[in-house]
């Protein structure tokens, strides 16, 4: 049985100075997504480090945030049943090398760093980068109360 889930997506720097984030957030329309908020950024060094916290320890982290506050990024929420291991099946593996065919990363990513695009990889996750980026409000109930 599947659950309505949320999730957070990046269309990241790389696919905003490519001309392609509508080509990223189409993959996930096309599977039946829905975007549920939406908004451009331009992260700087210290919101991309606050938000990539998770990864300090790891040896990428410092160009990981680089690259990150490097230019305008689309930040979206996505609604559906799954949608957290949906969109890391529709994304494909972080290096762009190792992702299926079919797959954003493997049609638009250029490297394991400039990989065009991010999901939440937990529900745990979602909800905190969610919260990173969007207020209560800005998110749209798909369920209007009259």
């Amino acid at each position: 049985m599947s659950e309505m889930e949320r999730t957070l997506t990046i269309v990241k720097p790389d696919s905003v100075r490519g001309n392609v984030a509508n080509e990223v957030l189409g993959f996930f329309e096309r599977a039946g997504l829905r975007i549920v908020a939406l908004k451009m950024v331009w992260l700087s060094k210290e919101q991309a480090e606050g938000f990539y916290v998770v990864h300090k320890e790891r040896p990428f982290y410092s160009s990981l945030c680089e690259f990150m506050s490097s230019g305008p990024s689309i930040v979206a929420v996505l609604e559906g049943d799954d949608a957290i291991a949906r969109v890391r099946t529709i994304m494909g593996a972080t290096n762009p090398a190792d992702a299926l065919a079919g797959t954003i990363r493997r049609k638009l990513a250029s490297s394991i760093q400039e990989n065009a695009v991010h999901g939440s990889d937990s529900p745990a996750s979602a909800e905190y980068e969610i919260g990173f980026f969007f207020s209560k409000s800005e998110i749209i109930q798909t369920e209007r109360k009259q």
